[in-house]
């Protein structure tokens, strides 16, 4: 499993959450975005990351079409907006300016967690058939009765998802075990809720209404076929290096 992005650094910008957000946090908030900022113009620009497959490789699961907007339209929006809020970030820490700071927190997490999101999605598909390693078979099948039952609560899971949002596969590294999560928005998980991703499923309508209308059950249903379990596996084990 490869990276394209640094995760812990766009975790440590987006860990806060805007709606929690109270007059006795507001100078804790700014403080924390603000030591994060100092290292911003080190790190540089991110950057969408490149597809190890052509755009027509997931058909007829995901079309070509549907392909291209999410990857170079989509995706490559919360990139560009996530740079501009680390610009006015660094910006506002350099002045001192505590509600720009502050202000700027739903714009971190929404365009964080979408690049986030995003860029695991990408690596979680492929056209080449897979299945889970014998380790991640074993840890589904001792907490559901079945890969099925577990694929079924997944998927219902997801599909229940209001609005726009994403289900998800999680590692708990507390527990040591597997966890299932939805979450609105481009929310991202490890940060949300402190669950290591593994796979997840994009249930924004710009990933599916092209092919699939406003039947979100037939997309998830199908989007099984394209996962890429060496990809969820490889995230597996290192979850599990993880483990507290």
């Amino acid at each position: 499993m490869s990276s394209a992005i640094d995760i812990d650094f766009i975790n440590s910008l987006i860990d806060i959450d805007p709606r929690e957000i109270k007059q006795a946090t507001v100078m804790f908030t700014a403080r924390k975005l603000s030591q994060a900022a100092r290292s911003i113009s080190v790190r540089g620009k991110h950057s969408l990351p490149k597809l190890a497959y052509d755009y027509d490789a997931l058909e007829p699961i995901i079309c070509r079409e549907i392909m291209e907007l999410h990857h170079q339209k989509h995706h490559q929006t919360y990139v560009n907006n996530l740079n501009a809020a680390e610009e006015q970030l660094a910006e506002a820490s350099s002045k001192n300016n505590t509600s720009k700071i502050i202000q700027l927190a739903p714009a971190l997490r929404f365009n964080g967690g979408g690049h986030i999101n995003h860029s695991i999605f990408w690596q979680n598909l492929s056209p080449k058939k897979s299945t889970p390693s014998d380790d991640l078979k074993k840890a589904i099948e001792s907490q559901w009765k079945s890969f099925d039952e577990f694929k079924k609560e997944l998927s219902a899971l997801t599909v229940a998802v209001q609005g726009s949002g994403w289900g998800w596969l999680g590692y708990n590294k507390k527990s040591g075990k597997l966890q299932l999560a939805a979450l609105p928005n481009q929310d991202p998980l490890e940060a949300s809720t402190g669950l290591v991703p593994l796979f997840g499923i994009d249930v924004w309508e710009h990933a599916y209404y092209l092919q699939y209308k406003n039947v979100r059950p037939s997309y998830v249903e199908a989007i099984w076929d394209i996962a890429n379990w060496d990809d969820i596996s490889c995230r597996f084990q290192e979850a599990k290096k993880l483990t507290t």
